[in-house]
């Protein structure tokens, strides 16, 4: 089965997810630029995502959508993370937000599957905080994403400790259960 993104990190800790479980499956890593609709929906450009990949590959395929969404922004960066991130970066969220007191935020992943027949697409969310200060590591979000019930931000955690608890694993676990589970399907 291919996986289709442009950010070859995804891809890293997807298929890390995926060699750590048994009896799983094996993906191929496929590069490409997919554009991106607007909307306000993670579901509606993930599901169109995957459409435009099945388009070029025409093999089972799957794509990871998502976004960092806080509270206090009304949900910003939401669905345009990607964008706000390769524009203001995380120094700019850290920013927007100065001294406010609430920085609560979730990280949601919609994982899409097509097979040419059936669009059938997965959620993951986790919740946490935004922190005061940037710290190192990871990419994307993760240097000011701080998980509940943790000290240490994405950025902070070896992909292994990250893995075990993020929105991409979330969603990535409930794709395997069903792609996997004939009844399911």
């Amino acid at each position: 089965m291919d996986f289709v993104s442009s950010n070859i990190n995804k891809y890293i800790e997807i298929n890390n997810l995926i060699s750590a479980r048994k009896n799983s499956i094996k993906i191929e890593f496929k590069k490409m630029e997919l554009k991106e609709i607007q909307s306000d929906s993670l579901l509606e450009v993930a599901e169109d995502k995957i459409i435009q990949a099945f388009k070029i590959i025409h093999n089972e395929v799957f794509v990871e959508d998502d976004g960092l969404f806080i509270e206090t922004l009304n949900g910003f960066p939401g669905v345009y993370s990607s964008y706000i991130n390769k524009t203001i970066g995380n120094a700019g969220i850290l920013d927007l937000l100065g001294n406010k007191v609430n920085r609560i935020a979730s990280f949601k992943s919609i994982i899409a599957f097509y097979d040419g027949h059936k669009i059938e697409s997965f959620t993951g969310e986790i919740k946490g905080k935004i922190s005061f200060d940037l710290t190192t590591g990871g990419w994307g979000f993760d240097p000011i994403f701080v998980p509940e019930n943790s000290e240490l931000s994405f950025g902070q955690m070896d992909l292994k400790m990250k893995n075990k608890i993020s929105h991409r694993k979330v969603a990535l676990d409930k794709f395997l259960e069903w792609y996997l589970n004939p009844r399911l399907k």
